[in-house]
């Protein structure tokens, strides 16, 4: 459904129930102190104004595909195996403008036959990628689906840009999702997705596509480099984010009352706290992990629902709102009943 419009809901027998998860990180770990080193910025800075205090960063060997790959094993693993019919990657940063990622992440995965496409929408990607999985269950086309959000940010950064360098990291999160009833647990709810594109230079990498050719690579042409108006981000992420969770809590027939745990995306310590605040939602009940490893964009929703079941933070029967905002605009939000505790 869209912010706007009714909600629409799979058949009783075709909901998209999460019955796998794993999420994966890059080795390499940079610190607040190591960037303040080279930036014309301190530690505290960068704390106090993001919530960060590390984060994870892939080396120039290593591609999105590569994340991709080992975070969608351990979601298989994590659901028992078995076939799925289709493989969803939602990510920014594919390995390659063409072709799309994710057919070779399914074929390093054993799945050479499936279907398999990109989802592109900046830090809501894993939530469009939640309503496509989703809509290829109702509609019959795949009985089980693997969805990945998977993202190296830092190759769009402009290294001396102290703006954007401390506050993004990367990693990968995924979810199998399978047939099943919308009354289970596990069974994801209406999602609600909204975009504006008429404010898409608040959030943009200028070069490299139709409208603006790169003249060289990212690393030698300025417009190829993320840029982000901070400010007017945060203003409409908060807006934003808290219609869409009013929007998907009424449409899951919930009350915000009734929430146990905010899942929001983890873009700075702040904006979740103003969320929150706004949902009248207790801080006790938000879900954190910018601190350890940063804005990873679209991976960020997937990769703390995995953290979280890992730690606890996330226990059976938990009422789960998730919501995200990213470039495009777009946001969105939907909900679960947290199934089982053999997650992730």
């Amino acid at each position: 459904m869209t912010a706007d419009g009714p909600p629409t809901t799979a058949p009783a027998d075709r909901a998209a129930v999460l019955c796998g998860l794993g999420h994966w990180l890059p080795p390499t770990v940079v610190t607040n102190e190591e960037l303040s080193s080279r930036l014309d910025t301190s530690e505290e800075w960068i704390r106090s104004r993001t919530g960060i205090s590390t984060r994870h960063l892939a080396g120039p060997n290593t591609a999105t595909s590569d994340l991709a790959v080992e975070a969608g094993a351990r979601a298989l693993k994590s659901a028992g195996g078995g076939e799925v019919q289709a493989l969803v990657l939602a990510t920014t940063t594919p390995d390659h403008p063409c072709p799309a990622t994710a057919p070779d992440v399914a074929a390093r995965l054993g799945m050479t036959g499936i279907a398999a496409f990109d989802v592109s929408a900046v830090c809501t990607g894993f939530l469009y990628g939640l309503a496509t999985a989703a809509g290829l269950i109702a509609a019959g086309t795949a009985e089980r689906v693997l969805l990945i959000a998977a993202e190296t940010f830092s190759t769009l950064l402009d290294p001396q840009d102290r703006t954007t360098v401390p506050i993004f990291g990367d990693g990968a999160g995924a979810v199998v999702l399978r047939r099943g009833s919308a009354e289970e647990p596990g069974a994801i709810g209406p999602v609600v997705l909204g975009s504006d594109g008429g404010r898409r230079e608040l959030i943009a990498v200028d070069a490299g596509g139709s409208r603006r050719r790169a003249d060289g690579p990212a690393d030698t042409a300025p417009d190829g480099y993320f840029r982000m108006r901070g400010r007017e981000v945060f203003r409409q992420a908060v807006e934003r984010m808290g219609e869409a969770s009013r929007s998907a809590v009424a449409a899951a027939g919930w009350s915000l009352e009734t929430v146990d745990r905010l899942v929001a995306h983890q873009a700075n310590a702040r904006i979740t706290s103003f969320v929150a605040s706004e949902l009248d939602i207790p801080t006790a009940r938000c879900v954190h992990n910018i601190g350890r490893v940063g804005n990873t964009a679209a991976a960020s929703i997937p990769l703390l629902l995995s953290q979280a079941a890992q730690d606890g933070t996330l226990t059976p029967g938990h009422r789960v709102l998730m919501t995200a905002f990213g470039g495009g605009l777009t946001w969105g939000a939907t909900t679960l009943v947290w199934p089982g505790p053999d997650l992730g």
